[in-house]
């Protein structure tokens, strides 16, 4: 396998000084499941997070990043957002509202920073796997660094 391109998710960390790992995967078009990613690294589902977006109803857009064998609650994820009412925002909305695809999307260098809530779980691991931004490419990143980087709240069980 040639050398890994940087992602300018990992550029945005460099540049922070936040030390991660990149790890290539590889991906099934037809499958961009977090469990299908979980299974390539061979590691545990529970540490594999999805970052999703949402959209409430007073605040406006947010983002959660949750294991990847979770589904958001949307009245808990309201609730935390200040939202009376949220919804994951369109799939045909995801590129132009943070500049990334369905399967590569990152908490780390969205088109705008957005409120970022990411689930409490995460402080369990040393480390844990999210997007870098690109389809077949996770990070793999103390949770304490995440939080740190993008000022994410936690995102309670």
């Amino acid at each position: 396998m040639g050398k890994i391109e940087k992602t300018n998710a990992a550029r945005l960390l460099d540049k922070a000084g936040v030390p991660y790992e990149l790890i290539p995967y590889t991906v099934d078009e037809s499958n961009l499941a977090a469990e299908h990613v979980a299974e390539e690294l061979g590691e545990n589902i529970e540490q594999v997070f999805k970052t999703l977006v949402l959209r409430g109803d007073r605040n406006g857009l947010f983002v959660c990043v949750i294991p990847g064998n979770f589904e958001v609650d949307l009245k808990v994820a309201a609730r935390i957002s200040g939202n009376k009412n949220c919804d994951l925002i369109p799939m045909k909305e995801l590129l132009p509202l943070t500049g990334y695809i369905r399967g590569g999307c990152s908490p780390i260098g969205m088109k705008k920073p957005y409120p970022t809530f990411i689930h409490e779980s995460a402080l369990l691991y040393d480390h844990i796997y999210i997007s870098a931004g690109v389809r077949g490419l996770q990070f793999r990143i103390s949770p304490k660094h995440l939080f740190d980087y993008t000022g994410a709240e936690i995102y309670p069980i």
